[in-house]
């Protein structure tokens, strides 16, 4: 039995220590895509103590221990969808401080700037892409897009990047 499963297996009888011990494995992770994906640390933050929160409370609906990291991350990607969305719709409730790059990222910051140049949806589909393994596929059906939108979006965003950092 591998100790992911085995650890899925008592974290579903409701073990929290083994539900930490999975959660330790996956945390940089989920921070990294949250914070890429919503440009505030804060926001960053909540989004991922929520979805930690729900995925304890409904970890015994996993019905495969392998694809714990996988289920952990699409209830982030909603997570983080839902934000993208407020964003949107009240444009005027962050301030810029809140979306600023860190400065301890000084080396990467024209990196960020392009990123966080994108609209929410493209970061959001490179971020799935890149720090969480999806494919267009599995993005699509995530996002409720066509694969080849998916793919078309990406493209694009990745030129702009280029573009930018030409």
């Amino acid at each position: 039995m591998s100790p992911t499963k085995e650890l899925v297996d008592q974290a579903q009888s409701g073990d929290a220590h083994a539900f930490a011990l999975l959660y330790e494995t996956i945390y940089r992770d989920l921070y990294r895509f949250a914070r890429c994906t919503l440009r505030s640390e804060q926001d960053a933050e909540d989004a991922v103590s929520e979805t930690v929160l729900e995925a304890f409370a409904q970890i015994k609906n996993l019905r495969e221990a392998e694809a714990f990291h996988a289920w952990i991350f699409r209830i982030l990607t909603a997570r983080c969808s839902r934000r993208i969305r407020q964003y949107s719709q009240a444009p005027g409730e962050l301030d810029d401080s809140v979306c600023a790059p860190e400065t301890d990222f000084s080396e990467r910051a024209d990196l960020r700037r392009a990123f966080f140049s994108l609209p929410g949806e493209d970061r959001l589909i490179i971020s799935m892409n890149i720090f969480a393994g999806y494919s267009s596929q599995e993005i699509g059906l995530l996002l409720h897009m066509n694969p080849n939108t998916v793919r078309s979006r990406q493209s694009r965003a990745l030129k702009k990047l280029e573009r930018q950092l030409a």
